[in-house]
């Protein structure tokens, strides 16, 4: 899932429709308002068909419980058996027609909200969107749902089709009405062009053919709409980009960078510069198979050969030396969480922008989008398919442009650091100010220096466990343990940083999230001074755990796993708080009512049943020593 990427389009140009022009399109709306049907038709009217799939379809048809005589055309998507048993549409079906006007490719998704993320998929590489509704029940919230990410997703031109007018008898007013309604969501979410059309898929009315049954309406059928809609291809006339996919070398003497051009247009003889590292070179020449080409434009995929050796590496972006992008490592931003684990502020995750895999936190999640009223709703956590505006601070700059510009160098994908799942899809609105302004100050005397000084290697002892497995015991006698030597140490205690530095946040997900994120900002600080610090938290979540490891460096953090039986902490109960949550006087208690994941692979794993802590906290001590921390 991770090596998904969003699309290569820039929403912003747009042509007329030749012969031949290519219009990319989704269908959306909610359950059973007839998305796959509606293809079915389409291709079947447009004879888009072989004889055999013609056969196939009568076939499947009787089988499966059409009205004699009818054909049931969502069976020419619905492809796999579960979709064939619910009669839903799951995955994102992709499916080619020709008319003599244009070229389409039809992506047909999934209504139930659940499937969102597949939604989200075929938008980000549409032109255009047909919307459909149920003529009965109207606009429902999936069919605001569809039309928010849709224009979040930079499509600009929506088709209505108010779907299953046969059933309300075509009656105009119920039509008006829908479309009314629709056009003014589709105004607050600033969708610019939308064309509302009645018609019943499954009779053919004003899909193929205009329909005698629809007096009232003098537009265009479906077809000829989507035979007008401008096709919106990455703009030529806009700076050249280039992500740069792969780096090929052939022999001693070749070097090409291969790779979708963004926007703009590459020729030999122009400059281009890596935005990343500021190194300028000229286009020495476009390598296409066994021929050189003179110009390549946006949307085409080409090798350019540099006529110096630049660094350049997969990742990197490529552009006009005179007209770069902007650098940049913190940005406000669109989300659409996908994952059924909810993002909390704080969380560290990767994101990859094209070729380009950045590590990054969301810091900030400013406020949720209700889809339905638009209205901006304070949250701390953003659950499945909601959608939110945000801020990301990135490990590193990178190259961007607001996703309005260029849907490639201002969308991302992010990636769960542990699972490698993707979880979430996000739209650059712009970069924050302080991005820019920002920069890390050079130290004469640094960490090196430091821990020299006193002797020692500086580290991150983190112990980890349930409330009540001995963690501060062990960490206190192992500080102890250390002074003693005198080793320069520092303990931050779980309750300690509770009444200073976090005596704002609660026990929610959400506030544990941000309290670890705290506590590993402030160990990474005290490494950086050379201390051995030592950390006692619960921390329940491997994904905070890690980002932690994530701060420092690779030989500077050690997890050690206090491994106590639920039951043992339970009878110990020292603050009596397993007792309180028991009762139901305290909420989400780990071990409780909130989980606890145990380590994967700790540096240590202390069992406290089967040794004293005086022992174990000379595991510890052994452990440093062993490693070269205590010199």
């Amino acid at each position: 899932m991770a090596d998904v990427s969003l699309p290569l389009i820039d929403p912003a140009g747009s042509s007329t429709t030749v012969p031949g022009d290519l219009l990319r399109l989704i269908t959306c709306g909610s359950v059973d308002d007839g998305k796959s049907t509606l293809i079915g038709r389409l291709l079947f009217d447009t004879d888009s068909l072989t004889e055999d799939q013609r056969q196939r379809l009568a076939r499947d048809s009787a089988r499966l419980g059409a009205p004699e005589g009818e054909l049931d055309y969502s069976l020419l998507l619905d492809g796999l058996e579960a979709e064939r048993e619910q009669r839903i549409t799951i995955d994102v079906a992709y499916r080619f027609l020709t008319t003599p006007r244009r070229k389409f490719i039809i992506a047909d998704c999934p209504g139930h909200e659940q499937y969102t993320r597949n939604m989200v998929t075929g938008a980000s590489m549409a032109n255009a969107a047909v919307v459909l509704c149920d003529a009965r029940y109207g606009v429902l919230t999936q069919t605001r749902r569809h039309a928010f990410i849709a224009a979040l997703m930079g499509i600009r031109h929506v088709v209505l089709a108010v779907n299953k007018m046969d059933l309300v008898d075509f009656d105009a007013d119920c039509f008006h009405a829908i479309a009314s309604e629709f056009r003014s969501h589709a105004e607050q979410i600033e969708l610019p062009h939308v064309t509302a059309i009645p018609l019943s898929a499954r009779f053919g009315d004003n899909v193929f053919h205009r329909s005698a049954r629809t007096p009232f309406y003098t537009g265009p059928t479906l077809l000829e709409c989507l035979e007008s809609v401008p096709s919106a291809p990455a703009s030529v006339s806009s700076p050249f980009r280039l992500p740069v996919q792969w780096v090929a070398r052939v022999g001693g003497n070749f070097r090409g960078y291969a790779g979708t051009i963004a926007s703009g247009a590459v020729r030999p003889g122009m400059k281009v510069v890596n935005v990343h590292s500021g190194a300028v070179s000229e286009v020495r020449r476009l390598v296409e198979m066994d021929r050189e080409r003179e110009e390549a434009v946006a949307g085409e995929a080409v090798m350019i050969e540099l006529s110096s050796e630049i660094d350049v590496a997969r990742g990197d972006v490529l552009a006009d030396a005179e007209a770069p992008p902007e650098l940049a490592d913190q940005f406000s931003a669109h989300v659409v969480w996908l994952h059924e684990q909810p993002m909390y502020a704080g969380r560290a995750y990767l994101f990859k922008f094209g070729a380009a895999t950045v590590p990054g936190t969301i810091t900030e999640i400013r406020y949720q989008i209700d889809v339905n009223t638009l209205a901006h709703v304070a949250t701390r956590a953003l659950h499945q398919n909601e959608v939110a505006q945000v801020h990301i601070a990135l490990s590193r700059r990178i190259p961007f442009e607001p996703y309005a510009v260029n849907r490639f160098l201002g969308s991302c994908i992010i990636i769960d650091r542990l699972t490698n799942a993707t979880v979430g899809a996000g739209m650059i609105e712009f970069a924050l100010r302080r991005s820019a302004n920002l920069h890390w100050q050079n130290l004469i005397v640094d960490k090196t220096a430091r821990s020299a000084l006193k002797g020692q290697r500086p580290a991150v002892i983190w112990f980890t466990g349930l409330s009540g497995s001995g963690k501060s015991t062990i960490a206190n006698l192992v500080e102890q343990k250390l002074h003693a030597e005198g080793r320069h140490t520092y303990t931050l205690d779980g309750d300690n940083i509770r009444h200073g530095l976090s005596r704002d946040l609660g026990f929610t997900e959400a506030d544990r999230v941000e309290n670890i994120r705290r506590v590993a900002e402030a160990a990474k600080l005290f490494v950086d001074a050379g201390l051995i610090v030592l950390v006692s938290f619960i921390s329940p979540y491997r994904a905070d755990r890690d980002a932690a490891r994530a701060l420092v460096g690779a030989d500077e953090f050690i997890e050690v796993f206090v491994d106590t039986p639920p039951e043992e902490c339970e009878r110990r109960d020292p603050k009596g708080l397993y007792r309180k949550a028991r009762a139901g006087l305290l909420k989400n208690f780990t071990g409780v009512d909130a989980p606890y994941e145990p380590p994967e692979a700790p540096e240590l794993t202390l069992q406290t049943l089967r040794t004293p802590a005086e022992e174990l906290a000379e595991q510890v001590v052994s452990f440093l020593r062993s490693r070269g921390y205590l010199g």
